[in-house]
């Protein structure tokens, strides 16, 4: 009994309705349309029902007014693009519902009421929003009123559509800017209609997705099992025409486009080498931008390599299906008139603030104006000093590499567990370095060039500060003056840019109470008597070794251990021994020197 009680119990966590920040599912619609219009001065609701009007009504005297809509859930559509030069209004319904036909009727009524010569209503194709629409339609021209509908039906999924037909995509945001352009010039709404409906020949749409959505208060909307990915499915969250496992954006966009553009599939789009399109990637809810710039990507290097001319390009949110973490492609076959009204100035908050020009063929690619010279690429000449200095630094990688993995165990406590690792990286590229290069005999070049590779091979915030410390302190010591105190004054101002660009001190549990004792005792070098150089640096390393070992009762006051409850802190910092590990190595190699 126990074990089938255990099972329901876990079903019933496993079928919760998902978790969506809302007061609730049955106000959520109309809260949500009241934010809008609050936030937005060129939007007002029209009391009783879910129809959003612009504000400016009175601008609609003699042209025509476009009204769309549908169910809610694909915000920012359809009260988005509400504004001078695309629609005039939109009417809400329920989430994935058809708004009712009484406030289709008021929103019409409203726009004919306020001067407009005529009233086009723009309908996706869904049967839904077809009836409401229509009968809406039919009511006002009872009425008297001028009114038109277009249907948008650009869905390239089925090879053979029902008698139902294609349906309406993120397509039918083009049509409202089209739309919107052609009336804000003063077009006839026979000539809108007629201009519309012929550019909708050249419109498709083709949706994927990685995992479902779900109607507030209710479970997803289908199952999708990890690493399979939905292809053709509509805005409602209803599945698509096939499965198929996810692969690369490359590999999804390529099959997108195959899928849409197939001419034995009766709802292809015609696509031909040299043809123009404007393109919009249509986030469906939850995928991540960087992920949308990737698909973004993708879509115009595919179309150009079929020798199609990318002219627009939109990417982001514009007809969503709640958290649908999923994405749409929509081409529009555009010449240069199509074009014009696709740049056409719009008030419309969710249009984007597209560019007019041309992206293929465009030279996007910006060449350095001087390049950046490598200190590690230059020739350098032996000095003096090479032999020794290429010791401590053998010295120093064997040392690093020797410690990685305790780095790492010391990091996991506070970090991300890669001290060792990143340390070990910089490691190796100066031993990589080593093997091909001299080692100048001028302590600032080589400084420079250990700079450059721990910046281009360490990474993190540890590359950084030891590349800091190794810049500021090059321009101290020179061929002709490298003695002791000199070195001293080196490591003072390395110490002190890392204070400044770090903003850490001693006693914040990082590398500078390893860095900062040691640099205090060696700066005694310029006063120590002759032959008392070696004892400051021993004493130097036993300051650096304290430092280190001091950390581990040191509340983390900077770096990534400072997000960490000090109780589950208790050992040295990683990059406070690694610093105590390279002072050691040096030391090591100075005193087999004497």
């Amino acid at each position: 009994m126990w074990v089938f009680f255990s099972i329901f119990i876990f079903y019933l966590f496993l079928f919760q309705p998902q978790k969506k920040l809302i007061n609730s599912a049955e106000s959520c619609v109309d809260e949500a349309l009241l934010g809008l219009v609050r936030a937005s001065a060129g939007l007002s609701l029209l009391k009783g029902h879910r129809v959003v009007l612009r504000s400016d009504l009175e601008n609609l005297r003699g042209k025509v007014a476009l009204l769309s809509g549908g169910g809610s859930g694909h915000e920012p559509a359809h009260a988005g693009y509400i504004g001078a030069g695309m629609l005039s209004a939109a009417v809400a319904g329920g989430v994935f519902a058809s708004p009712p036909p009484g406030s289709v009727l008021a929103a019409i009524l409203s726009l004919h009421n306020a001067g407009a010569s005529g009233v086009l209503l723009i309908v996706k194709n869904y049967t839904g929003d077809r009836l409401n629409f229509g009968l809406a339609a039919e009511q006002a021209r009872n009425q008297g009123v001028a009114v038109d509908m277009v249907i948008v039906a650009e869905d390239c999924a089925f090879d053979q559509p029902s008698k139902a037909g294609r349906r309406g995509l993120c397509g039918t945001v083009f049509i409202h800017k089209l739309a919107g352009a052609l009336a804000e010039e003063g077009c006839s709404l026979d000539q809108i209609v007629s201009k519309v409906t012929e550019i909708l020949k050249g419109i498709g749409t083709l949706g994927v997705s990685l995992s479902p959505c779900s109607v507030p208060g209710c479970l997803p909307s289908f199952d999708l099992p990890p690493g399979d990915m939905e292809v053709g499915l509509g805005i409602h969250g209803e599945p698509g025409v096939k499965r198929s496992k996810v692969a690369s954006a490359d590999e999804v966009v390529k099959t997108m486009i195959d899928h849409m553009t197939n001419p034995s599939s009766q709802s292809h789009l015609p696509l031909k080498s040299g043809d123009s399109v404007v393109v919009c990637v249509n986030n469906l809810g939850a995928l991540s931008c960087l992920e949308m710039a990737v698909v973004t990507r993708s879509a115009i290097i595919c179309l150009e390599s079929r020798g199609v001319v990318v002219a627009r390009m939109m990417s982001g949110l514009f007809m969503t299906s709640l958290e649908m973490a999923g994405v749409s492609l929509t081409l529009m076959r555009a010449d240069k008139e199509t074009l014009r009204l696709i740049d056409a100035k719009t008030t419309a908050p969710a249009w984007p603030n597209l560019s007019n020009v041309c992206l293929s063929g465009r030279s996007y690619i910006t060449e350095p104006q001087t390049t950046i010279k490598r200190p590690q690429d230059e020739k350098h000449s032996e000095g003096p000093l090479s032999p020794v200095m290429h010791k401590a630094l053998e010295k120093i990688c064997s040392a690093l590499l020797e410690k990685q993995e305790e780095l790492n165990s010391l990091d996991r406590a506070s970090g991300d567990g890669d001290c060792g690792n990143t340390h070990a990286q910089a490691a190796r590229a100066i031993q990589e370095w080593l093997q091909g290069h001299v080692v100048p005999g001028c302590p600032r070049q080589l400084l420079s060039v250990v700079a450059g590779l721990v910046q281009e091979k360490m990474g993190g915030s540890s590359g950084a500060l030891y590349s800091l410390f190794l810049t500021a302190a090059a321009s101290h010591v020179t061929e002709g003056q490298s003695n002791a105190a000199a070195w001293a004054t080196a490591m003072n101002a390395g110490t002190e840019a890392m204070k400044k660009y770090g903003g850490a001190a001693p006693g914040d549990r990082t590398m500078l109470d390893a860095l900062c004792p040691a640099v205090d005792e060696l700066i005694k070098l310029a006063t120590a008597p002759s032959g008392g150089d070696m004892a400051v640096l021993q004493s130097a390393v036993k300051k650096a070794a304290s430092g280190a070992e001091a950390t581990r009762d040191l509340k983390a006051r900077a770096g990534r251990a400072s997000y960490i409850s000090p109780n589950l802190v208790s050992l040295p910092d990683p990059g406070a021994v690694a610093v105590a590990t390279i002072l050691k190595a040096i030391l090591e190699v100075l005193e087999g020197r004497k």
